[in-house]
């Protein structure tokens, strides 16, 4: 019997263990259909009869709808069917040399798409877990001449493939990209870049931002979204940093933390001040040049992501409301200790 009472003990103490290192962002959508639709202007466009622009261009503005207006307006600059030069500035591009190259290795980078659209589609059934009153956005995919990776709309997600060939595209290098921002343009990123984009639009911060700490639970928030988004997708990639980053981020954390408290960097509201935290750069400024870029948000990140441990009744949808930056890191008792 006490054999017994010693067996059931120990199973009551491995599924106390389990339950508190479950990820609780593991959920199963295997059931969850999202109807997604990617749509290619990418090879459709480069299929078009130069000869008879006008009738081929309209067919695609019928097709492709708002998402055509973007691409040709905002994306490759050469406005619309009543725009003056539009279908000689379209036929430019369509037949221009450097973009046409720039296809082929597209069409050779994508030849098999099915494990983008796959994590594309896991993800969108991830956000409809959280959000199933919401409505999931058409994708459509096209070559922009290296102009924006992901451009948002209402119920629109574009992707140019074109940035998204690897670090060593050589294009890349000749257009003058600084190294930390080619190291993130491969295909692996285009999932998180896409839900990144979308989370942004969709919980834009409500309140007005107004010190560091403001903009670094707000990313923060932005990159649990990502983690509940796509739970199997390595923390670099989401990110964007080398995973050498990532660790020089974990075994700095508690220095980077004593900084920020200590020289009270957390309330500073000066836009370029915040910058130095927050935005995309080689390294961030004020901590040593072997970090990497906004390291602000990643502390963030681990903030939010220790509130949500400490306070599991809190939902996503919640999460994302919340405007209360102080609170959210008083409710996380966040202290990280030094990595040994």
């Amino acid at each position: 019997m006490k054999y017994m009472k010693n067996i059931a003990f120990v199973f009551f103490v491995l599924a106390i263990f389990y339950s508190c290192n479950r990820n609780r962002l593991n959920v199963d959508v295997s059931n969850i259909n999202t109807g997604l639709e990617i749509k290619r202007l990418d090879k459709s466009l480069f299929e078009l009869d130069t000869m008879d622009l006008k009738t081929g261009l309209a067919g695609l503005k019928n097709e492709y709808g708002e998402f055509f207006d973007i691409f040709t307006y905002k994306m490759i600059s050469i406005g619309g069917a009543n725009t003056p030069g539009y279908y000689e500035l379209a036929k430019k591009f369509i037949t221009d040399t450097m973009i046409l190259n720039v296809k082929k290795m597209v069409d050779n980078e994508f030849a098999d798409f099915s494990k983008t659209e796959k994590s594309l589609d896991d993800a969108f059934r991830h956000y409809k877990y959280y959000f199933p009153g919401k409505d999931i956005p058409s994708i459509y995919t096209c070559i922009s001449g290296f102009n924006q990776s992901v451009v948002v709309a209402k119920d629109i997600i574009g992707l140019s493939l074109d940035n998204y060939l690897g670090p060593d595209c050589p294009y890349y290098s000749r257009l003058g990209l600084p190294q930390y921002k080619q190291q993130k343009m491969y295909k692996g990123k285009i999932a998180a870049d896409a839900m990144y984009a979308w989370g942004a639009t969709e919980f834009e911060k409500k309140g007005e931002e107004t010190h560091l700490l403001d903009y670094m639970i707000h990313e923060g928030k932005l990159m649990y979204f990502l983690d509940a988004m796509l739970p199997d997708t390595h923390d670099s990639v989401k990110i964007g940093y080398t995973k050498k980053q990532l660790e020089w981020c974990k075994d700095n954390e508690a220095q980077m933390w004593d900084f920020m408290v200590e020289k009270k960097k957390l309330y500073i509201s000066g836009r370029m001040d915040i910058k130095r935290f927050i935005g995309d750069a080689p390294y961030t400024n004020g901590f040593p040049i072997e970090s990497p870029g906004k390291a602000g948000v990643w502390i963030g990140w681990q903030i939010v992501r220790q509130f949500m441990e400490r306070n599991p009744d809190v939902t996503l949808p919640e999460l994302m409301e919340m405007e209360d930056s102080q609170g959210i890191l008083n409710a996380s008792a966040y202290f990280p200790e030094p990595r040994l």
